[in-house]
């Protein structure tokens, strides 16, 4: 990793830490400079704006989540519903124990997205590529779409805690989603 981008990603960080500890509502350029120990000049040469810097996190969490799915493609069997079964275990492995920094920023970016919808347009991006994926796994599409929806619920409510099933009965929901990838009949 070049210096830039150590720099980069310890802005990112210090904008999650504030974000999970405080709320977006104290995410400042300022907030961000004192967590990171940098000037704000220093947050503001990497991140011109906050705009800027929500599109960071985004860009973040975007590669976090697509290494995980990586990895989970690498070692999941080559057959109809590879991609789904790779990205229930993506989706539920990054959520599970403990949330990690770009996943916990997600949270609080859907509330300050909601300033300026635009921002959203990476992520609506990538989703259209994942959702190509599903529909092009060997499953039925509209059982690959279920499962992608299903298991974003599943990582939703886990972000926002609602009602997240936990212990043994998370593991038979996400064994009941694996095991629906096996279903080839529509």
């Amino acid at each position: 990793m070049t210096t830039i981008a150590v720099t980069r990603r310890h802005i990112l960080d210090a904008a999650n830490r504030i974000i999970r500890r405080d709320g977006v509502a104290r995410l400042t350029i300022e907030a961000i400079a004192k967590e990171a120990a940098l000037s704000k000049g220093g947050v503001l040469y990497h991140f011109p704006s906050k705009d800027a810097l929500v599109e960071g996190l985004i860009s973040f969490f975007i590669e976090g989540f697509t290494n995980d799915l990586t990895q989970a493609l690498a070692i999941e069997e080559a057959s109809p519903g590879k991609w789904t079964r790779a990205n229930i275990r993506a989706s539920s492995a990054s959520i599970s124990e403990e949330v990690p920094a770009e996943a916990a920023a997600i949270t609080g970016l859907i509330a300050a997205i909601a300033t300026n919808p635009q921002l959203l347009n990476p992520l609506r991006e990538q989703y259209d590529v994942w959702q190509k994926q599903a529909e092009n796994d060997g499953l039925p599409s509209t059982l690959a779409t279920i499962l992608r929806l299903a298991v974003d619920g599943l990582w939703l409510a886990d972000m926002l805690g609602f009602a997240p099933p936990t212990g043994k009965f998370r593991e038979e929901v996400i064994a009941t989603l694996l095991n629906m990838t096996r279903l080839t009949q529509e």
